[in-house]
């Protein structure tokens, strides 16, 4: 987790959210996938910016990109050890601009789309980290990766890691890169309060890319099962989505 996410609210209510002095118009989306454009919040010279970055992080020491994997989510376990993320850690904190996510409950041979939202209808601040890569002809990208934690109550009852979605101390706490250590951020990243989240199934048809209209956030008819132990679907599918072989989800 995650592996596709909603930016359906406008370009006004992400602007002032977060505060950041531009003013991009970008046009809802969907079904947002792994190495497409998305839009992150980063903090330079003491206030909130937006970037456009692509979904698929790439750190700077690598020599050839068609030799690394598709690295869309970063473990809030290993930031501070793994080589992939120890400079972005130190330096290069983001917020991915979202207002919900998909995650897939297996049932039997399939696998069932759930779309997560905040229960306050708002912006859903996903923590991630960016780097721009430089290739060895002076070409520059700017890339990103969500940070990712142990799923809380609610997530649980489907997949076992979610996004690490912060409060509105939590994001500023975590763009400040000088004023909050790496160690002090990666205590951040941590699974949210269950009654941050609301949770319903959605249509199959989000299981394809090309699949991105309103459509995809609609709630299926049926209810979701209420899990054991609280929660508000039944059922746990095991899949590493973090770091390692993430493209093959898709």
């Amino acid at each position: 987790m995650c592996g596709r996410f909603v930016i359906a609210l406008t370009p006004e209510v992400f602007r002032e959210a977060f505060g950041y002095a531009q003013t991009p118009n970008f046009p809802p989306r969907y079904n947002v996938a792994p190495t497409q454009p998305v839009p992150i919040v980063v903090r330079e010279n003491g206030a909130p910016h937006f970037k456009l970055v692509r979904w698929g992080f790439l750190p700077g020491w690598v020599k050839d990109p068609k030799d690394f994997p598709l690295v869309i989510n970063a473990r809030s376990e290993t930031l501070l050890e793994k080589p992939t993320f120890k400079a972005a850690m130190k330096r290069r904190r983001c917020i991915f601009l979202a207002d919900g996510f998909y995650e897939w409950r297996r049932e039997g041979k399939t696998k069932a789309p759930y779309l997560i939202r905040m229960a306050s209808g708002g912006p859903m601040p996903m923590a991630g980290l960016w780097e721009t890569y430089s290739d060895a002809t002076g070409g520059e990208i700017d890339t990103a990766a969500i940070v990712t934690t142990s799923a809380n109550g609610t997530l649980a009852a489907i997949h076992d890691r979610m996004p690490a979605i912060l409060g509105e101390e939590g994001v500023r706490r975590w763009l400040d890169v000088e004023g909050t250590s790496d160690a002090e951020a990666r205590a951040l990243a941590r699974p949210c309060p269950d009654a941050w989240l609301t949770m319903h199934p959605v249509s199959p048809r989000v299981n394809k890319v090309a699949n991105d209209d309103p459509s995809n956030v609609e709630p299926l008819a049926a209810e979701a099962p209420a899990p054991e132990g609280g929660g508000t679907a039944r059922g746990a599918p095991t899949r590493n989505s973090d770091e390692d072989g993430q493209g093959r989800l898709l």
